[in-house]
């Protein structure tokens, strides 16, 4: 079973009633096995009405119907800097990811940045992906915050327009943060002493605004208000972290000032699985294809599947490239973990559920079931195969791509 014309993508009505039929539907719920002949209904208000085998979810009449030999929820990129940094890879134009005039900036805002119509969002988006928590890279010692939203949006007008305008804030902790040119900082333990200290300022600031009294709260700092709603526990500090002693910095930093802490990259976590799972804290995986050199020398392509049996929440990112096209792709990352040591459904799970639940939206996010979002991604087969196509994007029940890749 084929997919259908890629016209009726073109020609859909904007208020039309979706109905998909997949051969294979991967709901991700349950045990993640797939359905047989599955179908979904997506209804008017951009969430799923129902989805089962066809023998019990009748498509109604009148509506648009769609079918794919493969379809799963719409795939979610946990961390990337896509619609800061753009396709065109030219410095003023594009290349929003990074800003070097100091070592720490949590008050930069994703939101500010964020350029919905660079052909980098289509393109992610032509692969299945159908929501990003995209922002400022790692890099800078504290880089600034990221966002959350889907990839069919190309101007914010209002915080309305994401799913989370502030989902935390980007820390890199190891070699690629360390200044140069006698900046600081220049090494791991005066890195470690800058965060510590500002951390300790925000918790203080924190207090002090807290007063009842207006004429002892402090003069707004944006900065130190960044970093509060982390030590609040409203977003998390995202954690850039590599090298093993860059991983334990992180877990005793969290240990001492009782933040969320997600890890980010962790290329050596496998050394610190126990220390890790007692932390309570999950992993977004560095991409899998990412080149074993610099602070990831030590990384392994099975990292994802030791942290499954250990029982350590995970997910798969797309990351940041210096060269062009600035990104890797999560669906190809998906296919890599499933070539070592996942399953295939695990490998899904990835990119879709346990992507949702590490940013906390799995009640909208993330699997195919009532009440959902309508993010669905069709494939003619196999969607970890290298010679798949992603055939269709559903966002919020409307076809918002058609291209085969």
């Amino acid at each position: 079973m084929k997919s259908t014309a890629l016209f009726l993508f073109l020609t859909a009505a904007a208020n039309a009633q979706l109905a998909v039929k997949a051969r294979l539907l991967f709901t991700m719920t349950g045990d993640l096995k797939p359905l047989e002949n599955g179908v979904v209904l997506c209804g008017p208000d951009g969430k799923i009405q129902r989805a089962g085998p066809a023998a019990e979810v009748a498509v109604p009449e009148g509506w648009q119907v769609l079918t794919a030999e493969v379809v799963t929820p719409g795939l979610i990129d946990t961390r990337t800097a896509v619609g800061l940094t753009g396709i065109l890879n030219v410095d003023r134009r594009d290349q929003e990811q990074f800003e070097s005039s100091a070592a720490m900036q949590p008050e930069l805002r994703a939101i500010d940045a964020y350029n919905g119509r660079d052909p980098l969002v289509q393109w992610v988006r032509e692969f299945g992906v159908t929501t990003l928590q995209t922002g400022h890279a790692a890099g800078m010692l504290v880089s600034g915050q990221t966002m959350i939203l889907k990839s069919n949006v190309a101007s914010i007008t209002r915080d309305a327009d994401t799913l989370s305008p502030f989902s935390g804030v980007s820390v890199t902790l190891g070699g690629d943060a360390l200044g140069s040119d006698k900046k600081p900082p220049g090494t791991r333990g005066k890195a470690v002493a800058m965060l510590r200290a500002e951390l300790i300022k925000a918790r203080e600031y924190a207090a002090k605004s807290a007063a009842a009294e207006p004429d002892k709260k402090p003069d707004r700092d944006l900065h130190l208000e960044s970093l509060g709603a982390a030590l609040r526990k409203e977003v998390p500090l995202i954690i850039t972290a590599d090298r093993h002693q860059d991983i334990t910095a992180a877990l005793r930093l969290q240990n001492e000032f009782g933040f969320r802490l997600v890890l980010d990259s962790a290329a050596e976590a496998y050394l610190l699985l126990d220390a890790i799972k007692a932390a309570g804290v999950p992993v977004i995986v560095h991409p899998i294809m990412a080149r074993a050199a610099g602070e990831k020398e030590n990384l392994t392509f099975t990292l994802p599947a030791k942290l499954r049996d250990a029982g350590i929440p995970f997910a798969l990112q797309s990351g940041y490239e210096a060269y062009v096209p600035k990104t890797r792709v999560v669906l190809f990352e998906a296919g890599m973990a499933a070539a070592h040591g996942l399953t295939q459904e695990q490998a899904l799970a990835a990119v879709t559920i346990r992507a949702a639940e590490i940013l906390g939206l799995q009640q909208r996010l993330g699997s195919i079931e009532a009440g959902r979002d309508a993010d669905l991604a069709l494939f003619d087969g196999d969607p970890l195969e290298t010679a798949t196509h992603c055939t269709g994007v559903i966002i919020d029940g409307k076809a918002v791509s058609s291209m085969k890749r």
